[in-house]
Parts: C-alpha cells; structure tokens; sequence
C-alpha cells in the first residue's frame, strides 16, 4: 500500500519506523556509516528552502485484523527545485526485488510530470544496488564525486595546528559557529559567486546571493542541523578570500558533512584552503565532543583539493553519483511495465 504522507502530521510511531528502515537501508548498503537518530528526523524530513517543495510517500502493508500498524517498508520524497525533480527513495532490504521500489519511483515520477518538472536526479552511492536499480529505469550518469572520510581519533593534533598556521601573511582567520556574521554575509557571498561556475553538480546547489544564504542558514537550524564556518579575510580589503563549511546533523552527530570549501582566485597560493580546513576540525574538537568522523565530496578533478584532504587524513571511501532522466520517458516506461 503506497499513499502520500506528510512527516509534519505523521505519528511518533510512523517517524519511528520509518527511522527503523532507514537504518536497516544504512547496515545493508553503508555499514561502515553511522545509524541515524530519532532527533529532529520530522523537521529533517520536512523543512524546505522558501520556493521549494518537498513531497513524500509510504509503502506500508495492510493492517494487522486487530488494527496494529504495519512497519513502513519503503519512503520516496521528491524535492522540487528550480527546473528538476530531486529523489530519495528508501526500500527495505526485507522486501527488495519486490518492484516496491519500481511503484515509489513511478509515482513520484508521475507527480513530477503532473506539476510540469522536465527531469527528475537521484544521487547513487557507489557500489550499492542503487546503480543497477536506477540505470535499468533509464537514468543516466551526469555527474561523479569521490566521498572520503576522516577518523578524528586518527588525527596528528600537533601537525593539524600548524597547518592551520600555515596561511600567508595578510590574512586572519574567523570561526563562525552557526554561521557567518550578518555584516559579513555580502562579502560571504560573492566568494561563492565567484567560483559559481565550478561544476558541483545541480542537486545540491550552493546560495550565491546575500538572502538566499540566510535562508539556507535559517533552514538548516530548522532542519536540525548545526552549521561550523570558518573564515579566511583579506586584511587590506576586508574580504572574505577563502572560507569552508560543516554541518553537524543532530540525525547522525557522531559524523558531520563537510559542505564548500571555496578559495577566491586572486587569493590562490598562500595556504587558504589548507589552513581553514585544518582549523575547522581543532575548533569542532572541543565545539562538538561527540563527533568522530567527517566526510567530504569533491568531484573527482578537483586534484588540488583531493591533496589537502590527503594531507589531512582523509580517505577515499566510495564513488557519490548523480543519475538524471527525462520525467515524460520514465513515466511512460514505468507506467508500461504495471
């Protein structure tokens, strides 16, 4: 039984067990990443960016005769942005190669069609079913990061803090937990911009303008999600010449995401990108004791950054993908195979 559910109205029961599935999802294809928690999972669910909508069903058995609830047994969300279509979808392995997962994509890319969307993107982990499963739907690759993960308990302390020293003369560092202050947001955000041609793929994209990052800030709090920023400033000018971001999830606060790292161009070649990076990690040390790991993605040509996270100890985990298709093509094939 497929319906459309709404996580801001769905029971405690239902949150729960949709939390149970996800971890199931998580031991079965990403053993080596934290099970998610309970906390702030509705509001992860259901919080958007102002102009975006986010649309979700359950798959859940019949009722027990006595009237127990069913466990879900499969999620679909479609994240409505800009001119795509952005996907999650969860089965539990109990019930994979079912064509569960067929019926979720197939409704979700219906209403994607019905509200007008050209194209629906899912991100694929690599090495999971999920490769298999969305090319034989017709989705193609557009787009290829490597995730790496550091081991905090694997940390040269000593080594790190001189790295994070390590910047040229004429700029300081700033750490802005929660993020940026707002006299610095402009500055913020034509760092952003200008490196807004860099291909980062289009289905998580970055906020180049002044209000569009304090919603993207708002939003993550609201999300239960506590964002780290550190700073690297121009001292004649004041500008913001480099900065990094991390987000600790109260979903899973024992890893965090590391989100951009950005060096503008005039600012190249004076130890930027190493030294905030490096000072993000001694100022989440002791700003969130329960952290152990943090991942990062960078595409796979970004060879400069791939040897600073080198430097710092991360480690090569697995290929993060991005898969796309046309929603008038996948409807019809999906809607054919019923």
């Amino acid at each position: 039984m497929v319906r459309e559910w709404d996580p801001r109205t769905a029971s405690s029961a239902e949150i729960a067990s949709l939390l149970d599935t996800l971890n199931a999802v998580l031991a079965a294809d990403l053993p080596q990443d934290p099970p998610w928690r309970e906390s702030s999972l509705r509001e992860y669910l259901s919080e958007v960016m102002p102009g975006e909508r986010r649309i979700s069903w359950v798959a859940q058995a019949e009722p027990a005769p006595d009237g127990t609830p069913s466990p879900m047994l499969g999620h679909v969300n479609v994240l409505l942005l800009g001119g795509i279509g952005v996907l999650e979808v969860l089965v539990h392995p109990v019930v994979r190669r079912t064509g569960l997962g067929r019926e979720l994509v197939r409704v979700a890319g219906r209403r994607v069609w019905e509200e007008g969307f050209q194209s629906i993107g899912v991100e694929v982990v690599g090495d999971t079913p999920a490769l298999g499963f969305y090319e034989s739907l017709g989705f193609t690759r557009e787009y290829v990061e490597t995730r790496s993960v550091l081991d905090l308990r694997t940390v040269d302390w000593p080594a790190l803090a001189e790295m994070a020293t390590g910047v040229g003369a004429g700029y300081h560092l700033e750490f802005c937990p929660g993020g940026p202050p707002d006299d610095l947001i402009e500055a913020y955000a034509r760092a952003k911009a200008e490196v807004r041609d860099v291909d980062d793929g289009e289905l998580r994209p970055s906020s180049y303008d002044p209000q569009r990052l304090r919603d993207s800030l708002d939003t993550l709090h609201r999300r239960g999600m506590k964002p780290y920023i550190v700073l690297a400033l121009h001292e004649q000018t004041g500008e913001v010449a480099g900065l990094t971001e991390v987000v600790v999830p109260a979903q899973h606060p024992t890893r965090a995401d590391q989100y951009d790292t950005i060096v503008v161009r005039d600012h190249r070649g004076y130890g930027i990108d190493r030294a905030i990076k490096a000072r993000m990690l001694l100022e989440l040390r002791s700003a969130e004791p329960e952290l152990a790991e943090v991942q990062t993605w960078n595409a796979q040509a970004n060879e400069a950054m791939l040897k600073v996270n080198a430097e710092l100890g991360y480690r090569p985990d697995r290929e993060w993908c991005e898969y796309s298709v046309d929603v008038a093509e996948l409807v019809h094939r999906l809607d054919s195979q019923r």
